[in-house]
């Protein structure tokens, strides 16, 4: 049997590779040695993916997809929230990667990818305070996206659009868009499942630095935003919660997200852009709200991406 690295007890390792739909680690190790996964745990680690991540997140979650689709034959939607900076994007591109080997088609899609088009993104996040050109509930086309993911559910069959980043300026637009025809679909946010929560005046009194007055009106747009996503969240049958233990992390994780950028691609969001990002992923929503997500599986982070604990539904 491989060696497994896991930050909890054995015990509770054995109850979550059970609520996966396994009798015993070792089952779910051959499991993986048989779908080849085991092989790529070198390439895996080239992509810099640690080994609390590989036997805890990745395996775990795609072990989850097949047997949605081996034994329960519907067609699920498997949701990921995590931060931006935490490691979503690596792990989807992975997963989508490493199903070819599982007989299985996954693809994984993000909230993002339905950004509304840039004439009306304009008008949607027209004066946020925070001057940047997306990101927060409200800029994304929520009727659409329920609408794809309903014929999904209903035919199998996919079409969605995906979003250039890079051009109008850095503002952003539709390129194309995507025909799939995914047995398991899995959509990643940053603050997917979150809902609209109303804050105590100590909660608000306690962001530092103050709210502006434009940021608290603002914000409560955004909470009235937060209500057309509802509908989407409930299409969402597993939740996978990938939560920092201090939201705070963001900051640095994000950072670095742009450093890497920057070398590996030439362009990256410039310091005063990057500022204002950050405040508004600090502030569009409130930080409790986040706790408040109805997830399946919940891990917690710390500061170096480590898995330091995990809560889930038996």
């Amino acid at each position: 049997m491989k060696k497994l690295v896991f930050p909890f007890k054995k015990a509770k390792y054995l109850e979550f590779i059970k609520s996966l739909g396994w009798n015993s680690i070792e089952n779910w190790v051959d499991f993986c040695e048989g779908k080849n996964l085991i092989l790529n745990l070198e390439k895996l680690k080239e992509n810099r993916l640690k080994d609390d991540w590989i036997w805890c997140v990745l395996f775990p979650l795609l072990s989850q997809a097949y047997n949605i689709y081996n034994v329960e034959k519907k067609r699920k939607i498997i949701g990921i929230t995590a931060l931006p900076g935490t490691g979503k994007s690596t792990l989807g591109s992975l997963i989508e990667k490493l199903s070819v080997n599982m007989d299985i088609k996954i693809t994984v899609l993000s909230i993002d990818d339905f950004y509304l088009p840039n004439k009306q993104m304009l008008l949607a996040i027209n004066k946020n305070p925070w001057n940047v050109s997306r990101g927060f509930p409200g800029s994304h086309s929520t009727l659409l996206m329920k609408e794809k993911l309903l014929i999904w559910k209903d035919t199998g069959k996919l079409n969605f659009p995906t979003f250039d980043k890079s051009i109008n300026n850095g503002f952003g637009d539709r390129a194309n868009w995507r025909n799939e025809s995914p047995d398991v679909l899995i959509l990643e946010g940053w603050f997917l499942g979150v809902k609209p929560y109303l804050e105590t005046k100590n909660e608000i009194n306690a962001i530092v630095p103050p709210l502006s007055n434009n940021e608290i009106k603002y914000r409560l747009k955004i909470q009235k935003n937060l209500i057309d996503y509802i509908d989407i969240w409930d299409l969402v049958d597993k939740i996978w919660h990938l939560k920092p233990e201090k939201f705070t992390y963001l900051n640095q994780w994000k950072r670095q997200q742009e450093k890497e950028m920057l070398q590996n691609k030439g362009a990256a969001l410039s310091e005063e852009n990057l500022i204002n990002f950050l405040r508004m992923l600090n502030v569009s929503l409130p930080q409790n709200s986040f706790a408040k997500i109805k997830a399946d599986f919940v891990f917690s982070i710390d500061q170096q991406r480590k898995l330091t604990s995990l809560k889930f539904n038996k």
